[in-house]
């Protein structure tokens, strides 16, 4: 077998790497725990030998490292390979024992954990879980630090990704059973955005687009309410509705489980009705034994709860 030697640009890809990952020369020195200089050096090498010497980073707002064109390519290139070479990804490689590594939107893992967790553990899968937002599970996945990842709409754009919606979900109003607008609506079957007009109403957070899809309700339909709250998540909406004693507009999640006892929910009746779909992202190039044998648990969660 003949010998071999890791040849100098894959160390100087790892600096490079870091450095943009990181955001800063310094943040990828603690990383790798060499010095700054060294990072530095790296990456010269790096623009004179691969790059015909263009630049590849430069300092952006705040003094934040950002890609040039030439750093963009050779980023899109390297990205996925080096990150393959992931120790933790290497020893699951090499290991006989069957693994998952598993991120979640915060309100899904509420949701589904425990049942991914059980079936896992039956199946003898290890698991590594993590948490994260739309734009941090699709960053991931691209990187192949994840094999499977569970999230909401919208998603970020999503090159090296696999999409699969899981299931869709309608809105819906909600408001406390003992709130005077459950009292006043109590034998409609369904609700129009008309119908919150001058009721106490939390919202989503501003940069939200739950929050700008209600702020375009209210103004095509000429409504205006007294909003009381803004929250983040779904699951902040439960108790800030109760507390408040006001009403709200949300994915219907009973579909993936059941709503607060004290809460009571209408559909929403729009001309344009809009949809929340939970989806599974995955790396480019199929999913894993694993993520599939979670997706079927997933299958038989929605299944059970139709």
């Amino acid at each position: 077998m003949a010998l071999r030697k890791i040849p100098r640009h894959l160390t100087w890809l790892e600096s490079f790497l870091a450095a943009v990952e990181a955001g800063s020369l310094e943040g990828a020195a603690q990383h790798l725990q060499i010095s700054r200089s060294v990072i530095s050096e790296h990456l010269a090498s790096l623009e004179e030998v691969v790059a015909g010497g263009s630049p590849l980073v430069e300092r952006g707002p705040g003094r934040r490292l950002q890609l040039t064109r030439a750093g963009e390519r050779l980023y899109e290139a390297v990205r996925d390979p080096m990150h393959a070479l992931d120790l933790r990804r290497l020893k699951a490689a090499a290991s006989t024992t069957a693994s998952l590594r598993l991120g979640l939107n915060p309100v899904l893992g509420t949701l589904w954990l425990d049942a991914l967790c059980m079936e896992l553990a039956r199946a003898g899968i290890a698991l590594e879980v993590s948490f994260g937002g739309a734009i941090e599970l699709v960053r991931k996945v691209q990187a192949r630090q994840l094999d499977l990842a569970l999230g909401f709409t919208p998603l970020p754009s999503r090159r090296g990704v696999e999409a699969r919606t899981l299931l869709d979900l309608p809105f819906v109003v909600l408001a406390p059973r003992t709130s005077a607008f459950a009292k006043r609506f109590e034998k409609r079957r369904r609700l129009e955005v008309k119908h919150l007009d001058g009721a106490r109403f939390v919202d989503w957070l501003r940069d939200d687009p739950y929050g700008g899809a209600n702020a375009q309700r209210f103004a095509t339909s000429n409504v205006e309410v007294d909003e009381v709250a803004r929250v983040e998540s779904f699951l902040h909406l439960f108790p800030a509705l109760t507390a408040y004693d006001a009403v709200g507009i949300a994915p219907d999640l009973s579909r993936l489980a059941p709503f607060p006892p004290e809460l009571r929910a209408w559909p929403l009746a729009e001309d344009a009705p809009q949809l929340v779909s939970v989806v599974a992202m995955i790396p480019s190039g199929g999913a894993s034994v694993e993520a599939e044998r979670a997706l079927e648990t997933l299958g038989g969660l929605h299944a059970k709860g139709r």
